[in-house]
């Protein structure tokens, strides 16, 4: 029998059950919710917690939107975009948001933000403070293009926010890529012939192809095609961090986990010629099947950070300096403007989206070739 006015009853199996109004229906009808408990005291306990967290809920859900915190629209956001982006960018974007944005201004009323506020936000992320320190101009710069993102996303659909972000800009940072000069390089190719191994064959691959690591690591046999002398690239492979999975794998650990996937854009899903020499090298480790490159087997893979790890220590024994695996990339393309490639040709066997992104990014001119240019100019000199 319910207790009068509390909405409490005892049911037949002995629990007690607590009903209260949750929400409400779009034509204004009340949506109920039960609690349940063994005794009465401890039904009336949770039933005036759920009372409180609904009433909440629903105050929430009817304020005015500029009377809403932006965290709710950063969240939003998030899960909009969540089908229409790959889960390594889902992952980002979280971080992003749950360690910088929505910690220093998600509790800031919409009718509230504006273009100071976020400007200042910026700021304090590129300077630092007591307590947190600076961070890279390059972690800004994607936190500021996620602010923009949900910013478009909240004047689309719900009410227009006052700030223009177009007035907020972010000095690059000057970072000088490492290169191997010519003799490096000459030492590193003496040292991987001399030392073969399926992982030192994908490095010589990647000193003559400018394979990503992901792409490195993801390549099976399937894909190296000898008699036609080519690499297909139609996958990569990266450690990404879990993210609440709805439904846990036990391999997956409980931070992160290995993922293969399309490459990061369609430009980078590519054929790579690849020279006679090269093809020679491959051929001392064929296999015909879904064995992976770097451990020929299919049930086991290395991952990029071990493989970075092995590259370091394959520079420590040919007394090379230290280098970022990423070197490499630029090494090759660096390589192929002195030898005289066009760079519409270097653009598509690196997979970039545009030939832009090749000569900014990739290409540094050697000192050697900047003497070469120079020396050209000698024939000017009048003897």
């Amino acid at each position: 029998m319910a207790r009068k006015g509390e909405n409490i009853y005892r049911r037949k199996d002995g629990r007690w059950e607590g009903r209260y109004i949750a929400d409400r229906s779009k034509d204004g009808k009340a949506v109920y919710r039960s609690v349940y408990a063994k005794t009465y005291t401890q039904a009336k306990q949770k039933l005036q917690e759920a009372k409180e967290t609904s009433q909440k809920e629903i105050e929430k859900k009817y304020l005015p939107d500029s009377e809403k915190e932006f965290s709710e629209f950063l969240y939003r956001w998030l899960e909009y975009i969540r089908p229409r982006i790959k889960e390594s960018s889902y992952v980002k974007y979280a971080n992003l948001i749950e360690l910088h944005i929505d910690k220093e201004i998600g509790a800031i009323k919409l009718g509230s933000l504006n273009t100071a506020i976020i400007d200042q936000f910026i700021n304090t992320l590129l300077e630092g403070t007591e307590e947190i320190a600076p961070l890279s101009a390059k972690t800004v710069t994607d936190i500021l293009g996620v602010v923009r993102n949900v910013i478009r996303y909240i004047n689309g659909r719900f009410q227009r926010v006052d700030c223009d972000l177009s007035q907020i800009t972010i000095k690059k940072e000057e970072t000088r890529m490492r290169i191997l000069s010519r003799e490096e390089q000459e030492q590193l190719i003496r040292y991987l012939r001399e030392y073969p191994s399926p992982m030192n064959c994908g490095i010589f691959l990647t000193l003559f192809t400018g394979l990503r690591i992901g792409e490195l690591c993801a390549l099976t046999w399937e894909d190296i095609h000898l008699r036609e002398k080519e690499v297909f690239i139609r996958k990569t492979m990266q450690r990404i961090q879990n993210k609440r999975p709805e439904k846990p794998r036990p391999e997956w650990g409980s931070r992160t986990r290995i993922i293969i996937t399309p490459p990061k854009s369609s430009k980078s899903i590519r054929h790579i010629p690849i020279p006679e020499g090269v093809a020679e090298v491959l051929g001392e480790y064929q296999r015909h099947g879904n064995e992976y490159l770097l451990t020929g087997k299919e049930n086991r893979y290395v991952e990029p950070r071990t493989l970075q790890y092995h590259f370091k220590k394959v520079l420590k024994k040919s007394s090379i300096e230290e280098a970022n695996y990423h070197a490499l990339r630029h090494t090759f393309a660096t390589r192929c403007i002195e030898l005289g490639f066009d760079i519409k040709s270097l653009s598509e066997i690196l997979g970039h989206a545009s030939v832009n992104i090749t000569l900014n990014r990739y290409v540094h001119p050697s000192m050697e070739l900047k003497r070469d240019n120079m020396e050209k100019l000698s024939g000017l000199i009048a003897e």
